[in-house]
């Protein structure tokens, strides 16, 4: 029987019970695609993360891959930072920069002097497409106009106000026929720059507490409305998150705190 090291950690929060849950599983070498897809079913957290070190002389410490229990996805915040926990705090990774190689592209993780750790993620294109009816239906608010992210198919939702994303309540049935990943709703935040939702029932998750990726889009589209580059953003869902973020030219940086919650181990036949 072999057996492999499994972490959790509670991304974008400084407590436990708070931010997004992910697992992360250091791996010596990669396990079949169906097996790593039940493994991230059977933990049934939104994410399950899985590293293998790259070899001596690549660009990249480790090549990073993220399952929700349904699918895997190109591009995943909460659990990026959790992996780079893990490895900061209990893998004796010495460096301040850890790197991953992924479908989208080279991701750095540094530890900063405050505590947090900074996500560098890429800036991510959107286009304002015709809102799709069955998208208006399920979504209270939705404009004639939404727009698409062509990288990982959400959809982005922008609302009048705070209220209106804090109260939102889809219709996940609805959204589950889009036949994509996800949907974001986002609004001008109180104490904050902007706060938002995520909903991706497309890939096995109604509501995901707190989601780094899609900050990718948020911080470029609010940068670009509020006309300013640093910005503060809240994830308003039960469990709640915070998020601070930059847009740095074609690079969005999204910092967050973690906490840790258990390590165990994962016997496989």
């Amino acid at each position: 029987m072999a057996t492999f090291p499994i972490y959790q950690v509670d991304a974008f929060s400084s407590r436990p019970f708070g931010g997004n849950p992910a697992a992360v599983m250091p791996l010596e070498q990669w396990l079949p695609d169906e097996r790593l897809q039940n493994i991230a079913l059977e933990n049934h957290l939104s994410e399950t993360a899985f590293i293998v070190a790259e070899r001596a002389g690549s660009s990249a410490d480790f090549h990073i891959r993220w399952f929700t229990p349904g699918a895997e996805v190109p591009l995943c915040g909460h659990a990026t930072l959790a992996s780079a926990w893990v490895l900061f705090n209990r893998l004796g990774f010495d460096a301040d920069t850890v790197t991953f190689r992924s479908q989208s592209g080279s991701l750095g993780v540094t530890r900063r002097d405050d505590g947090w750790l900074e996500l560098d993620f890429p800036n991510l294109s959107y286009e304002p497409t015709p809102t799709p009816p069955l998208l208006r239906d399920a979504l209270e608010g939705c404009g004639d106009s939404v727009f698409f992210v062509p990288n990982d198919t959400n959809y982005l939702v922008v609302l009048d106000d705070e209220a209106a994303v804090r109260n939102a309540s889809p219709d996940m049935t609805l959204l589950r026929q889009l036949g994509n990943q996800g949907v974001m709703i986002t609004a001008p935040g109180e104490s904050c720059d902007f706060v938002s939702r995520y909903f991706a029932p497309g890939v096995g998750i109604d509501e995901d507490p707190v989601t780094g990726s899609i900050h990718s889009v948020l911080v470029p589209y609010w940068a670009e409305r509020l006309d300013k580059t640093r910005l503060s953003a809240q994830q308003l869902s039960a469990r709640g998150g915070v998020l601070n973020c930059e847009l740095v030219g074609d690079r969005v940086r999204i910092a967050g705190q973690a906490a840790f919650y258990m390590e165990g181990t994962v016997h496989l036949d």
